[in-house]
Order: C-alpha cells, then sequence, then structure tokens
C-alpha cells in the first residue's frame, strides 16, 4: 500500500447537473475572469446556493471516462437526498485556474467540492488552507506541494487512490483467454495511473498466456502525451489494427474515442476504461473499471453522515471490490463469469504480485519481465 501511495502522486485522464436534472449536458457559460465555465442549468435551494460542487479535470462530465464517472456517483447521492449540486469546468488545467475554479464552486455555496485527477494535487494542497470550512474529495491524487517538498492531507480532504493495475491485469488477462493474441496499449499521458494500466494489462496477458501455454502474445504499446481525441491517436490506432492488432485498450480520457473511432472503422474491438463504455459502441469488447462513481458516492454519505474520512487516504482495489470489470455487458466469446471469478479471487487474496513501475520510467520493457508475450513499445 505505501509502494501504490508513493506512486500514485499523479493519474489517468478526466452529465447533466442539478437537482431533477435531465442527464444531458448542460449548457455552459465563461465566467466574468476566463478562467472557467460553469453549469447554468442546476438548480440550487433559494438560500445555500449549491452544496455540492465538482470541478472537472482536463476533458468534461460527458467524457465517458473519468470525470463522468465521478459526477455521475455526485448526482445520484443528490438525487437521492434532495441536495443541490452543479459542476465547473475551468478552461486551462493549471493550478491557478484549477484554484480559481474551486473558488467559484465555494463562492456557489459548495461544501464539499469532488476534484477528479492528478492535477488537483497542488491545487488541493492550496485550497485545503484557504477554505478551511470546505470539505474536498481528491481522485487519484495526494495533496503535495508545487516542488513536491511537502506532501499533506489535512483533516477536511479525503484522497482516494485506485490500485490501477488491477483492471489493467483482469482486461489483459480476459483479451488473452477470449483468443486474442495481438494486443495494444494506447494511453494518454504517462502518469503513474496509466502507467500502472498498461503495466497491469501487459502483466494479464502474460498470466493468461502462461496458463494457457501458449506463446506469441504481441502488444503494441504508446502514450500519446495527451488525453484528448486526436486525429494522431485515431490514425495510430487504425494503423495498429491494420497491420493485425485484434483489441486495444484506449487508455487515457477521450484517448479511448480515438481508439474506438479506428475500431469500428477496421471491424476491430477496444477495451475501455475507467468506467464501462459498453453502451458506447458495439466495438466495447470490456472495460477497466474503476468504482469512480461508488468511491465518490461513498466519500460524499459519509460527508452527510458525519464520518468524512479527511487527513487519511482511501484506496480502492479488488480486495473491496473497488475495480473490476463489467462482466453483464462484457462481449466476451469465450472468456465466463466461472473464469472471471477465479482470477479475480486470486486478486483478491494477494496471490498475485504486480510489478510497480519504478521511479521516473514508463517504460513497461524495461520494469516486466515476461514470459510469453513481446511488447513493442513505440516512443
Amino acid at each position: 500500500m505505501a509502494v501504490l501511495m508513493a506512486a500514485s502522486l499523479s493519474a489517468c485522464g478526466s452529465s447533466g447537473s442539478g437537482t431533477g436534472g435531465t442527464g444531458t449536458s448542460a449548457a455552459e457559460t465563461t465566467a466574468s475572469s476566463g478562467a472557467a465555465a460553469e453549469s447554468t442549468e442546476a438548480k440550487s435551494d433559494s438560500a445555500g446556493g449549491y452544496e455540492l460542487a465538482l470541478v472537472t479535470d482536463l476533458g468534461t462530465i460527458d467524457d465517458k471516462s473519468f470525470n463522468q464517472g465521478a459526477w455521475e456517483g455526485l448526482k445520484k447521492y443528490a438525487e437521492e437526498n434532495g441536495v443541490s449540486y452543479k459542476y465547473y469546468q475551468p478552461q486551462e488545467g493549471t493550478t491557478d485556474s484549477y484554484l480559481e475554479t474551486i473558488g467559484l464552486a465555494v463562492e456557489g455555496g459548495a461544501k464539499l467540492v469532488v476534484c477528479p485527477g492528478f492535477l488537483f494535487e497542488e491545487p488541493i494542497f492550496l485550497a485545503q488552507d484557504e477554505y478551511k470550512d470546505i470539505h474536498f474529495i481528491l481522485l487519484d491524487g495526494v495533496p503535495h506541494s508545487g516542488d513536491y517538498s511537502e506532501q499533506r492531507t489535512e483533516a477536511n480532504v479525503m484522497p482516494i487512490l485506485f490500485q490501477e493495475d488491477e483492471p489493467g491485469f483482469l482486461a489483459g488477462y480476459a483479451a488473452v483467454k477470449d483468443g486474442n493474441t495481438k494486443l495494444g496499449f494506447l494511453g494518454g499521458m504517462a502518469v503513474p495511473a496509466v502507467i500502472r494500466f498498461g503495466y497491469g494489462f501487459a502483466e494479464g496477458a502474460d498470466y493468461a498466456a502462461k496458463e494457457l501455454g501458449i506463446d506469441g502474445i504481441e502488444i503494441m504499446y504508446n502514450y500519446t502525451g495527451a488525453f484528448a481525441a486526436t486525429p494522431e491517436a485515431q490514425s495510430m490506432a487504425a494503423s495498429w489494427y491494420q497491420n493485425g492488432t485484434e483489441v486495444i485498450f484506449g487508455c487515457g480520457g477521450a484517448v479511448g474515442n480515438s481508439v474506438m473511432a479506428a475500431a469500428e472503422e477496421k471491424g476491430k474491438k477496444f477495451i475501455g476504461v475507467d468506467v464501462d463504455q459498453s453502451f458506447e459502441s458495439e466495438t466495447v469488447m470490456t472495460s477497466a473499471m474503476k468504482q469512480l462513481s461508488v468511491s465518490v458516492y461513498d466519500g460524499v454519505k459519509a460527508f452527510y453522515d458525519g464520518n468524512f474520512p479527511g487527513g487519511e487516504t482511501s484506496i480502492f482495489s479488488a480486495k473491496n471490490n473497488g475495480i473490476g470489470l463489467p462482466m453483464e455487458t462484457s462481449r466476451f466469446t469465450t472468456f465466463t463469469q466461472e473464469d472471471y471469478d477465479k482470477i479475480y479471487a486470486e486478486l483478491k487474496e494477494g496471490k498475485i504480485e504486480l510489478v510497480q513501475p519504478s521511479e521516473d520510467n514508463n517504460n513497461p520493457t524495461v520494469d516486466l519481465k515476461l514470459e510469453k508475450t513481446k511488447i513493442n513499445f513505440v516512443e
């Protein structure tokens, strides 16, 4: 756990609003400072404004990934309990912009602010002192100073980390067990969470190959350097598919949209990330999920129940059912629920030991010692 927390000082990439909202993306207006866009469709109570707020990471609340998963957890609790809520979207992925947007949420009446993504680590480090009476849920990060000289979590902050290598492992294992031998991993920024997803994916594929007694598993592997959908990312994924790759794990916010588009174009398969993306395309074979909505829902509930676990980091893994594959919606041909339950139990019981990335390295060919799998690392 200590290794996980140390390695998790960064994270993976990032709809409606309002009590009784429609579930569609809210209309947005630009704040007068130019620092943020905020939803206008949210409803507040007449006196207190919006008690619950989410400040998005890079991307939007309907990104089919990190932001959306966090938003759905907040929204679910708010609507079940009649609590007002709203989201705010920074214009830039900078500490100043994030901090100013948090300020907008506080001015709008927020008592609890949810911040998804590693880019919030420094803003929350500052905000926890500036807004001592406001509570924060920080996903995929631990508060620290800009130069990393100080790491400190006050009682008004609940950091949540996920053991991303485990859902990555399950996805790679299932892909090979389902008959695929040529895989791809297209990540976003090479931050620790994305790296762990990729490492786990490769280790899961190799583990399955050893069980099956087969050689020749190949994985194309690249980090795009961003969490955006781009023509370049789609082109790379399309070329991999064209050259024989059967399924690609798109890991990094909207990067997955590029991979999904390439999969649809080439008639191939795609693995989603963070949330169940099966409803987005028939090409989605499965998704390497973090229980984002569950973790946020539980954190918000703890706040209102008077049991907010501030000052300490909560870790979601197989041990507390905090990660997994959505078996009910996955499109496997031979990989069964029984197969999944067996391998999940091994993870949960600690029978499988996964490699943690070495410091300042994101190259899987350096850290991983695979027996049946060759990784083609595209830099």
